[in-house]
């Protein structure tokens, strides 16, 4: 959101040197700014792509009986379909959804069968990795590029706020009263994409703060220990959750999608007399193999027990992988439900944990909430569409600031706001940078790799080969 400041205010170093970081952090950074902006856009209502996408999937046929027929049926249907072991139901939470069972095929791919559950027959089946939304969250998150794709998206993030922060300074009106809340009247080219640049930052400022913050939760360092940080003072996970029972090695993320305050949480295990046999039974079977529903509750009454405790459709429903797996049923937030998740000894049907919002720490209730806000499911339609406006506020401020960096360069010129010799950094400005740096790390390291090469690039080059920015 930067703009040419007047005569006085260019001849600030400080200013200059603000204006050169924000230069460099959105040339380098812009192409990756703009796909988390268009993907992020596409992705707030991934929801109603999917419906409109596979419709014919998803949507069950109009039927004139609403009955449903028991979900072992419906497993049983979906595994005869898909040659695998089913992993996981997705229970709609309306009479217009199919039902989705989650078939891990011998291969390792995962199938998703839809069914329809009033009469248990099979609508169609597809590969995971082939839904168009899930391709586009992967892009989202940089995840189709492993774990090196994860770390850029998390420093990227991080610059996007060293971004907000000093394009709001530069932006300050400073006694101007054109092209800070409006674009000025009769402006024309470089001036009219300059106001534009510096109009839709400061409108969108605001939101697009919040959703890089609330984007970090989900970052592969930042996040994973900040979790594990909460967690461990309390501040997550209650202390007496984090005990007593049995514990299994794995985390809930091992569920797939989960409240974040509940990823690094252990899986309870089921415990029975009847885990011995199960056991002996799977003998020199995979880890995933599907523990046989004789020696268990079953996934029937497990969808009773869940319904008798308030769970009634709008919950995916994890099957137990072992002989100590539990049936885990998972409901994330939206406008409509609060988040839930429930895990049942899959013997006797007991419940060994039943964790609702209210059971979180306050920074894990936080957070549950600016990522429920951050992809739009919290407050309905009007949170789809503020956190639309951010990415479309990023996205124009994107374009916008490179019309303005292309019309002011010369040819054959990067036209960068030049450091003056000399000079040093604000002790504020450097208070800031070094805050920043300590809670994201990541983005500490890229800056100091920036500050770095900027000064050996300062030592290096001819004199004047930066061009006087104006």
């Amino acid at each position: 959101m930067s703009q040419v400041p007047g005569a006085g205010v260019s001849a600030s170093s400080l200013y200059r040197r603000i204006w050169r970081w924000h230069f460099f952090a959105g040339l380098f950074c812009l192409p990756f700014i703009f796909l988390l902006a268009l993907t992020g856009a596409a992705y707030l209502f991934n929801k109603q792509i999917d419906d409109l996408v596979y419709a014919d999937l998803l949507m069950r046929p109009p039927a004139s009986v609403q009955a449903t027929v028991p979900a072992s049926t419906l497993v049983a249907n979906a595994v005869g379909a898909a040659n695998g072991v089913a992993r996981a139901l997705y229970l709609p939470v309306d009479a217009q959804h199919a039902v989705q069972v989650d078939v891990r095929q011998p291969d390792g791919a995962l199938r998703q069968v839809f069914l329809d559950p009033a009469n248990g027959r099979v609508l169609g089946s597809m590969d995971e990795s082939d839904r168009i939304m899930g391709l586009v969250k992967r892009i989202h998150s940089l995840s189709v590029a492993g774990d090196a794709g994860n770390v850029l998206i998390e420093i990227v993030a991080g610059w996007v706020i060293v971004l907000v922060i000093t394009g709001a300074y530069l932006w300050w009106p400073r006694g101007r009263s054109q092209g800070v809340l409006a674009i000025r009247p009769g402006a024309s080219g470089r001036v009219w994409w300059r106001d534009l640049h510096a109009v839709t930052g400061a409108f969108g400022a605001v939101v697009i703060l919040f959703l890089a913050l609330t984007g970090m939760p989900w970052s592969i360092v930042w996040g994973k220990q900040v979790n594990g940080w909460v967690n461990a003072h309390g501040l997550g996970t209650p202390a007496a959750m984090r005990g007593g029972g049995a514990r299994s090695q794995l985390p809930m993320a091992a569920l797939g999608e989960v409240p974040w305050s509940a990823e690094q949480r252990p899986l309870p295990a089921s415990s029975d007399e009847h885990a011995g046999h199960g056991e002996h039974a799977q003998h020199g079977q995979t880890a995933t193999a599907q523990v046989p529903a004789s020696t268990g509750i079953g996934v029937d009454r497990a969808v009773a027990l869940f319904a008798a405790s308030g769970l009634d459709g709008g919950y995916r429903l994890m099957l137990p992988q072992g002989p100590q797996g539990v049936y885990s049923a998972v409901r994330l937030r939206s406008a409509e439900d609060s988040q839930r998740v429930v895990h049942l000894d899959q013997y006797s049907g007991k419940v060994l944990q039943d964790l609702g919002p209210g059971d979180a720490g306050a920074v894990a209730r936080v957070t549950d909430w600016g990522i429920s806000v951050h992809q739009g499911i919290e407050y309905g339609w009007a949170n789809q569409l503020l956190m639309l406006f951010g990415c479309l506020a990023l996205m124009l401020s994107c374009v916008s600031g490179v019309v303005m960096w292309w019309k002011r360069r010369p040819a054959g010129q990067l036209a960068a706001p030049r450091r003056k010799e000399g000079e040093r950094l604000a002790f504020g400005v450097l208070a800031i940078a070094i805050g920043l740096g300590l809670v994201f790390p990541l983005l500490g390291a890229s800056m100091v790799v920036a500050a770095l090469a900027d000064f050996l690039w300062g030592r290096i080059r001819k004199p004047g080969a930066a061009l006087q920015a104006s």
